[in-house]
């Protein structure tokens, strides 16, 4: 089963990258800058959250704004990074904890992962909670590197952002 979802999982990454690399000509790297390309959210009804056979990291309504944040700000989730690791499923950025694909209106396919994963869900949160308050991008990243780098050794291969 392990084997199967970390195929899932290289496949949404392999498919967010080739999508990534044809929306800016800046290499999708760790650490590297590229300018934010255009991304749209999911602005339609969104589809039920995924039945798990696992315990919850957080409440309900918790893991309800993280999802729905993914779902309607990729524009911002993409360059957070996720400090659980998951970049060993082959995760890219915490989007990719929420979502496995996108079909082509951009109506989000969902990944059961960030279901069970307390950082994944606390990253998002965050980032959406700068994000109503009006911090820009590259300053949301600032502020999730601070408090997550320093506590967790490995993270997702996430590029910056520059505006």
């Amino acid at each position: 089963m392990h084997w199967i979802g970390a195929q899932c999982g290289l496949v949404a990454t392999v498919m967010i990258l080739v999508s990534c690399a044809s929306e800016s000509s800046a290499p999708a790297t760790g650490g590297s800058a590229t300018t934010a390309p255009t991304v749209r959210g999911y602005a339609g009804e969104l589809p039920p959250l995924p039945k798990v056979q696992f315990a919850s990291a957080r409440p309900e309504p918790m893991i309800r704004v993280a999802y729905e944040f993914a779902a309607r700000h990729p524009e911002v989730l993409r360059y957070m990074p996720c400090y659980c690791g998951c970049e060993r499923n082959g995760h890219g950025n915490n989007e990719d904890c929420f979502i496995s694909r996108r079909q082509s209106d951009g109506r989000p396919e969902w990944n059961p992962h960030g279901i069970g994963c307390g950082i994944c869900i606390d990253v998002a949160r965050e980032a959406a909670r700068l994000h109503r308050e009006g911090v820009k991008v590259a300053a949301i990243r600032t502020a999730i590197d601070g408090r997550y780098k320093s506590e967790y050794p490995t993270s997702t291969p996430t590029p910056l952002v520059q505006h």
